[in-house]
């Protein structure tokens, strides 16, 4: 439980928020573009990250200026570079270098804030390894995560679902609640509205790269630090680290792995967009979006039985 803290008004003003941000866009007419990548046909703003990262910074404003830490505020500071980011992306189509190189800032930020990867936990013989190598392996990772996230965010509700099992399953496995626990709780109720806006028929309302960037970096905090000392399992409880933590997100990295070698033998750039994802390919045969997400969620959860069986 979080104190001083109502989960249905998180809820209520990511809602608010979300509906405030619907009606401006469409009254300024700046939706999203339909094109022959998109999968939708109807008019779509790409708001739905903004409101989520608005509610976060409401709650955690007002509990800061009330002295109630209900998680380390700075992890604000790589969470909203990578918004703002993702915010400019949305509305300018920022040149992916520039991402890039932001990406590679905000992991380095993260290091410093004493989120690294130094342990391989046994993989490939490897325990401890030297600093430098595992600072350069964790911004590898970071990229990785982020951009996996955010190629996953082409269908309704996806990445929304993946990033809040993502937390979800990361706390519930865990011993004690995270230091993130109020970070995460506050991201995943801010969340839930964006399935009632995602699925609507018309004036939808999309996380756009804002959401996905913002994303992103949360699961990749949340993912460093359980491949850290302090992140200990339940009771009873035995998982390789390195093979959970990749069990957890493995939709993401299976599809990007897969659009990366696609791309590249095609002779283009890994990061042109396209409709080769794997849910692209469910969405050409028919299948609704909805029931994407219930496949993709149901095979990752199977997924997550072979890190414990190990």
């Amino acid at each position: 439980m979080l104190p001083h803290l109502s989960y249905f008004s998180v809820i209520l003003v990511s809602f608010i928020a979300s509906y405030a941000l619907k009606l401006w866009l469409t009254r300024l007419k700046k939706f999203d573009a339909i094109n022959h990548r998109s999968v939708h046909q109807t008019k779509a703003t790409k708001t739905g990250g903004i409101a989520v990262f608005l509610t976060l910074f409401i709650f955690s404003t007002y509990f800061y200026l009330f002295g109630i830490q209900l998680y380390d505020f700075s992890m604000l500071i790589p969470l909203g570079i990578m918004f703002v980011v993702g915010v400019y992306d949305d509305f300018y189509n920022a040149d992916f270098k520039l991402k890039f190189l932001l990406q590679i800032i905000v992991a380095k930020i993260l290091i410093d804030q004493g989120l690294v990867i130094d342990d391989f936990h046994g993989v490939l013989g490897l325990q401890e390894i030297p600093r430098l190598a595992a600072q350069l392996f964790t911004v590898f990772v970071f990229l990785v995560i982020v951009n996996a996230i955010n190629f996953i965010d082409g269908i309704d509700g996806l990445a929304i679902t993946e990033s809040i099992k993502v937390i979800i399953l990361v706390e519930f496995f865990s011993l004690h609640p995270t230091p993130f626990f109020a970070l995460g709780i506050i991201t995943v109720l801010g969340l839930l509205p964006l399935y009632y806006f995602n699925y609507k028929k018309d004036y939808k309302v999309f996380l756009g790269d804002a959401g996905s960037l913002f994303l992103g970096t949360l699961i990749a905090i949340y993912l460093f630090y359980v491949l850290g000392t302090e992140y200990h399992l339940k009771e009873g409880l035995n998982a390789n680290k390195p093979l959970l933590t990749m069990s957890l997100i493995v939709y993401p990295l299976v599809d990007l792995l897969r659009v990366f070698v696609i791309r590249i033998r095609n002779k283009k750039s890994p990061f042109n967009p396209d409709q080769n994802h794997l849910h692209h390919l469910l969405v050409k045969k028919g299948v609704p979006h909805f029931l994407i997400v219930l496949i993709i969620l149901s095979i990752s959860l199977i997924f997550l039985l072979l890190p414990f069986s190990i």
